[in-house]
């Protein structure tokens, strides 16, 4: 039962003691009770309600819990069955003087099986909330992967220390998950999960794009021209690679499985844009060279 006031169910009020929800209780229970009101369906609701009602305000620690999270948020981490584990209907009836019907047999009837009545078999207790946070890693991390510790909330408080293995190739946005890491359920079912978003470093040389890897090289003018041989930054150190004669500026060159690790452990392609380097300053002779250039036409 989701979203109802059980203060106003019972018809009391919020600062009420314990001693004072019991005594209005027990006097709905007996006006209401199915012995007392034969074939009345109306009553026999009023009835589960008034019992759910005190099951929770009955409780110090649910009640607790109630007066937290309000009745929409308790609602949704309680169900029936844990709103009435530890509820004895059965003794609070012979209490009352009996009532008739057998206490624990009429809770059966009236709720199905659920509660605290003989047959009673509990629902797993909610677990602990889920917890999101940020992992930063190196750019090198994301691409050859490796292992990380981090520090979360402990159940018996402070922190304890969590061993995160981080899998080559993983990349900005995508999440890992350790189950049973997250928060510690406060009605003593299993811990919640730890989700740790992955933000990955830039880098000064290379950029990501998939499983392909991009970066820039710088080479002088005469090499586009006259081609050579240039050193293009890799993951394993520097590769020379041939630049063919008349290379335009810009032109990219493929490197083939040099990229990041992919699914399967297939490598992407690296991919070193070609960027012409000019001269900023211009000594008399590197002047009359140009200018012959510019006379035959480049």
């Amino acid at each position: 039962m989701r979203g109802k006031d059980y203060y106003v169910i019972l018809g009391v009020e919020r600062s009420d003691t314990a001693d004072e929800i019991r005594k209005v209780y027990r006097k709905l229970a007996m006006k209401f009770h199915p012995d007392r009101n034969p074939g009345d369906k109306a009553a026999e609701e009023r009835f589960k309600e008034i019992n759910e009602a005190y099951a929770v305000l009955g409780d110090a620690e649910k009640r607790k819990q109630y007066d937290s999270f309000g009745a929409e948020g308790f609602g949704q981490r309680y169900s029936q069955e844990d709103i009435f584990r530890g509820f004895d209907f059965q003794s609070i009836f012979r209490d009352m003087g009996g009532g008739g019907g057998g206490g624990g047999d009429l809770f059966e009837s009236l709720f199905g099986g659920r509660g605290a009545g003989r047959g009673h078999r509990p629902g797993p207790a909610p677990k602990g909330e889920d917890v999101k946070t940020d992992l930063r890693i190196s750019f090198y991390e994301s691409i050859e992967g490796g292992e990380r510790i981090v520090q979360v909330p402990s159940p018996t408080g402070g922190f304890e220390k969590v061993n995160i293995k981080v899998p080559a190739g993983v990349s900005t946005g995508k999440t890992l998950r350790l189950r049973g890491k997250g928060a510690a359920s406060m009605y003593g079912g299993d811990r919640g999960d730890l989700y740790l978003r992955i933000l990955v470093e830039a880098d000064a040389v290379f950029t990501r794009d998939g499983n392909d890897l991009r970066c820039e090289v710088k080479v002088p003018v005469s090499m586009l021209v006259l081609g050579g041989t240039v050193e293009v930054p890799t993951l394993s150190g520097p590769k020379r690679v041939k630049v063919a004669e008349g290379t335009q500026p810009g032109a990219t060159m493929r490197l083939q499985k040099m990229g990041a690790p992919g699914t399967g452990g297939a490598r992407g392609d690296l991919y070193a844009r070609l960027m012409p380097v000019l001269p900023t300053t211009l000594d008399d002779p590197l002047r009359r060279l140009f200018r012959e250039l510019a006379e035959a036409g480049f």
